[in-house]
């Protein structure tokens, strides 16, 4: 591909161009990037303007923006009103309002309006998802009437999985989709074969739960509706694709301890990254503090018993792996809606009977260790039964933490990780050292 690209910049041919057009516009829209602006450019003039508008759709907002204000007006114009609306109302929201303004002129007026009305909608919920491009029917008509009206239609339209049946004042009123209408007989009525009880979204509700709504029921597309039931238009599923891939990719940012960036991370700038992480690191700085106020705190029964440090590093760390790894189920879980805070108590009941599992092997692991090392029994006994009641907390307080965040309206995802670390590190040495004192004598 990389070859063939380099060809066209160099011999600006026919046959390069056409060599080119047999590889999926999603890849060329990867390598074009790699090239300079000026040679984008150059390559969205040469490609035929079909196949440059399917190449524009795979790229991002600003990399459109780029090239669009570099193209002679008539080709800006041109690769815009191919554009699907939905990908337009992101560009737009994008861009600069008054560089909005000198864009906007260049679509016809249908879909000026369109887009404008698209644009009202909050980021992050259906509306910003939604696209009005879309094929709907009478319930009166005859499913040839239909089909006619689909061939008619089809090219200008991102998805004809499903037809929608709407009334006079843009009611959804059923759904037919493309396979019923194939197998259908040709004068057979819409409203004999339509679904009534259409599965939709409310235009103001969650991205994430569009996302659920549509995977949960292997839909290809789903329509968004007002309160009362007016269609707005479709969400497909490879719009859903990239909202599940934004939300992935948010979560494990998070679950490191940082805010997620809003742009890939080559175009985010060094400060930007910089004031993401600066203030949870600087509130984890002054927790983890905790831990050297513990230790401090336990130096006599140190000075005593050398070699209790010896098992600092792992015990800590096994009750901050236990934990994480709490927290990254119940999150999941929580994100994908099986758990509730009404569910905390079986949470805490099914993550205190891992834990215990968990605690007693890790225990029989810690003594074997302590024996190695060539400790006395004394010590391989703090060490094992420390590691039992580290595991056991940290589990149970990593099973709350996230229900508890998620009940004050706190994103669990960006806090739980990080925090429960540096909670079971100071509360970890804590146990220890209790441990230590009652059975050592010290």
């Amino acid at each position: 591909m990389n070859k063939r690209l380099n060809q066209l910049l160099i011999n600006r041919d026919t046959l390069s161009v056409e060599e080119l057009s047999h590889h999926p516009p999603f890849d060329i829209a990867q390598e074009i990037k790699s090239v300079s602006l000026k040679d984008q450019i150059l390559l969205m003039d040469m490609m035929p303007i079909k196949q440059s508008s399917k190449v524009l759709k795979h790229m991002s907002a600003e990399e459109q923006h780029r090239i669009l204000i570099h193209l002679s007006v008539d080709k800006a114009k041109t690769l815009l009103n191919l554009q699907p609306i939905d990908d337009l109302v992101d560009l737009f929201l994008f861009i600069h309002p008054r560089q909005e303004e000198k864009l906007m002129e260049y679509l016809d007026k249908a879909k000026q309006q369109k887009v404008k009305d698209l644009m009202k909608f909050k980021p992050e919920t259906a509306g910003s998802l939604v696209t009005s491009d879309y094929i709907s029917a009478k319930d009166s008509w005859s499913v040839e009437t239909t089909l006619e009206h689909i061939r008619k239609f089809a090219s200008n339209v991102e998805s004809i999985s499903y037809i929608y049946i709407l009334d006079n004042y843009g009611q959804l009123n059923g759904i037919v989709s493309i396979r019923e209408l194939l197998i259908a007989p040709a004068k057979e009525i819409l409203s004999n074969i339509m679904i009534q009880d259409v599965i939709s979204v409310y235009v103001e509700v969650d991205q994430k739960e569009v996302v659920k709504k549509l995977t949960n029921n292997n839909l290809s597309a789903i329509p968004v509706t007002t309160i009362s039931n007016k269609m707005i238009g479709i969400i497909t599923f490879d719009d859903v694709m990239d909202v599940m891939e934004e939300e992935a990719t948010e979560d494990i940012q998070k679950l490191g301890g940082s805010e997620p960036l809003s742009k890939p991370y080559f175009e985010t700038s060094i400060w930007k990254v910089y004031s993401k992480r600066l203030p949870w690191l600087l509130l984890l700085f002054i927790a983890e503090a905790y831990t050297g106020t513990v230790l401090h705190h336990f130096e006599d029964s140190l000075e005593k018993v050398v070699a209790l440090a010896f098992f600092i590093p792992l015990l800590v760390g096994t009750g901050g792996n236990t934990g994480t790894q709490v927290v990254a189920t119940v999150i999941r879980a929580i994100g994908l809606g099986e758990v509730k805070f009404k569910d905390i108590f079986r949470v805490i009941k099914k993550e205190a009977l891992i834990g215990i599992l968990l605690g007693l092997t890790l225990g029989v692991a810690g003594i074997i260790r302590a024996y190695m090392l060539g400790v006395g029994t004394e010590v391989a006994q703090v060490v094992a039964i420390t590691l039992f009641f580290i595991v056991l907390w940290a589990s149970i307080v990593a099973a709350l933490l996230p229900l508890i965040l998620r009940k004050l309206k706190l994103d669990p995802a960006v806090v739980s990780g990080p925090f429960i670390t540096t909670l079971v590190d100071g509360t970890g040495l804590v146990i220890y050292f209790l441990i230590a004192k009652m059975l050592l004598n010290i």
